[in-house]
Protein backbone atom coordinates (compact mmCIF):
# COMPACT_ATOMS: atom_id res chain seq x y z
CA UNK A 1 0.00 0.00 0.00
CA UNK A 2 1.38 3.63 -0.51
CA UNK A 3 2.22 5.61 1.95
CA UNK A 4 1.59 9.10 2.29
CA UNK A 5 3.07 12.00 4.47
CA UNK A 6 1.00 15.46 4.27
CA UNK A 7 0.00 18.03 6.42
CA UNK A 8 1.11 21.60 7.29
CA UNK A 9 3.85 22.50 9.48
CA UNK A 10 4.27 26.35 11.10
CA UNK A 11 7.19 28.31 12.01
CA UNK A 12 7.80 31.79 12.40
CA UNK A 13 7.15 34.59 9.72
CA UNK A 14 10.73 35.74 9.37
CA UNK A 15 11.97 32.09 9.06
CA UNK A 16 9.52 30.18 6.18
CA UNK A 17 11.27 31.18 3.04
CA UNK A 18 14.91 29.91 4.38
CA UNK A 19 13.18 27.00 6.15
CA UNK A 20 11.50 25.99 2.33
CA UNK A 21 15.21 26.91 0.72
CA UNK A 22 17.10 24.70 3.73
CA UNK A 23 14.83 21.79 2.63
CA UNK A 24 15.56 21.87 -1.08
CA UNK A 25 18.01 18.96 -1.42
CA UNK A 26 15.60 17.06 0.75
CA UNK A 27 13.19 17.34 -1.70
CA UNK A 28 15.50 16.69 -4.76
CA UNK A 29 17.41 13.97 -3.38
CA UNK A 30 14.08 12.25 -2.44
CA UNK A 31 12.49 13.09 -5.98
CA UNK A 32 15.52 11.13 -6.81
CA UNK A 33 15.04 7.56 -4.53
CA UNK A 34 13.36 4.56 -5.96
CA UNK A 35 9.88 4.48 -4.87
CA UNK A 36 8.90 7.78 -4.02
CA UNK A 37 6.08 8.87 -5.90
CA UNK A 38 6.28 12.37 -5.24
CA UNK A 39 7.57 15.39 -2.35
CA UNK A 40 6.92 18.64 -2.05
CA UNK A 41 7.74 21.36 0.70
CA UNK A 42 6.40 24.52 -0.32
CA UNK A 43 5.17 27.87 1.65
CA UNK A 44 1.35 28.38 2.16
CA UNK A 45 -0.41 30.91 -0.27
CA UNK A 46 -2.26 32.50 2.50
CA UNK A 47 -1.02 31.76 5.88
CA UNK A 48 2.93 33.02 6.36
CA UNK A 49 3.53 30.42 9.31
CA UNK A 50 2.36 27.71 7.64
CA UNK A 51 4.82 25.28 4.98
CA UNK A 52 2.55 22.35 2.85
CA UNK A 53 4.46 19.05 3.39
CA UNK A 54 3.86 16.56 0.85
CA UNK A 55 5.27 13.02 0.66
CA UNK A 56 3.82 9.94 -1.57
CA UNK A 57 5.99 6.41 -1.26
CA UNK A 58 5.18 3.20 -2.60
CA UNK A 59 4.94 1.32 0.45
CA UNK A 60 6.27 1.71 4.50
CA UNK A 61 9.12 -0.05 3.25
CA UNK A 62 10.32 2.27 0.54
CA UNK A 63 9.65 4.96 3.15
CA UNK A 64 11.68 3.74 5.80
CA UNK A 65 14.60 3.03 3.28
CA UNK A 66 14.43 6.58 2.55
CA UNK A 67 14.30 7.68 5.72
CA UNK A 68 18.13 5.91 6.48
CA UNK A 69 19.91 7.64 4.16
CA UNK A 70 17.77 10.65 4.36
CA UNK A 71 20.08 14.03 4.22
CA UNK A 72 19.57 16.36 6.92
CA UNK A 73 18.11 20.04 5.82
CA UNK A 74 20.16 22.90 5.60
CA UNK A 75 18.02 25.42 7.88
CA UNK A 76 16.63 24.19 11.24
CA UNK A 77 14.78 26.29 14.10
CA UNK A 78 11.69 25.64 15.84
CA UNK A 79 8.87 24.22 13.75
CA UNK A 80 5.20 23.09 15.05
CA UNK A 81 4.67 20.05 12.59
CA UNK A 82 1.38 18.86 14.81
CA UNK A 83 -0.98 19.02 11.70
CA UNK A 84 1.61 16.43 9.71
CA UNK A 85 -0.37 12.97 9.70
CA UNK A 86 0.79 9.69 8.02
CA UNK A 87 -1.97 7.58 5.42
CA UNK A 88 -1.85 4.27 4.51
CA UNK A 89 -3.53 4.16 1.48
CA UNK A 90 -5.69 0.80 0.58
CA UNK A 91 -7.21 2.45 -2.93
CA UNK A 92 -5.83 5.28 -5.00
CA UNK A 93 -7.86 6.69 -8.18
CA UNK A 94 -9.53 9.74 -9.70
CA UNK A 95 -10.71 12.31 -7.05
CA UNK A 96 -14.48 12.06 -7.93
CA UNK A 97 -14.40 8.22 -8.96
CA UNK A 98 -15.77 6.45 -6.23
CA UNK A 99 -15.49 2.95 -8.37
CA UNK A 100 -12.23 1.81 -7.71
CA UNK A 101 -11.06 2.45 -11.54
Amino acid sequence: MTVIIAGPVYVDPADRDRLVDGFRVVVERARAHPGCLDVSISPDSVDPRRVNILEHWESEEVLDAWRAVAPHPDAEGPIDADGVRKHVVAWTGRPFDQSGA
